[in-house]
């Protein structure tokens, strides 16, 4: 097993080098999280890194509310048509090679990618910030898809609107 410390001294300090990290998770169910913005500028995205006790990975982890307007737009297509969106961001996410959880009830998902910690409990910082932007790139191009389906039908302030899922370790994750 990998040394916890060392991975999670080596993720804080990665966050924190770039300016991105918020806070630190408490989860009785992880060894260790962090909620960070990325990119670090002011419409930056709310993620997570999280490392589940007794596994050797870290996930990193966005999820998204889809807004009420949107919602309202995709409940105003044809079904056919609204079962559409969730199946191309289904074979979107399956191209990128993503964990993903899509919860068509509530209208949010979650996106995620696992990384495998090494023996001596480190983790290149390059290979984290491409597994950051690579999670972060699904969830911009599930929005992509989200406008199209939603074209006309929401105004563009709306937009802005979607709301991210507050907690990394909430009752909507792969993970809990």
């Amino acid at each position: 097993m990998v040394n916890e410390s060392k991975i999670k001294e080596l993720i804080q300090e990665y966050l924190s080098q770039e300016g991105l990290l918020k806070e630190n998770l408490t989860d009785p169910k992880l060894e260790f999280g962090f909620k960070f913005v990325f990119p670090p500028v002011p419409m930056g995205k709310i993620m997570f890194v999280i490392k589940p006790k007794n596994k050797n990975i870290i996930i990193i982890t966005i999820g998204t509310q889809i807004s009420e307007p949107h919602v309202n737009a995709l409940n105003a297509l044809e079904n056919s048509k609204k079962l559409q969106f969730f199946l191309d961001l289904r074979k979107f996410f399956l191209l990128k090679d993503v964990y993903f959880r899509i919860d068509l009830e509530e209208y949010r998902y979650e996106i995620s990618e696992q990384m495998f910690v090494e023996k001596e409990g480190t983790i290149t910082k390059n290979n984290f910030y491409n597994s950051v932007r690579k999670v972060f790139n699904c969830d911009a191009y599930s929005n992509i898809i989200l406008e199209e389906y939603c074209s006309g039908k929401v105004k563009p302030e709306s937009f802005i609107k979607t709301k991210e899922l507050s907690s990394g370790s909430s009752e909507f994750s792969l993970y809990s």
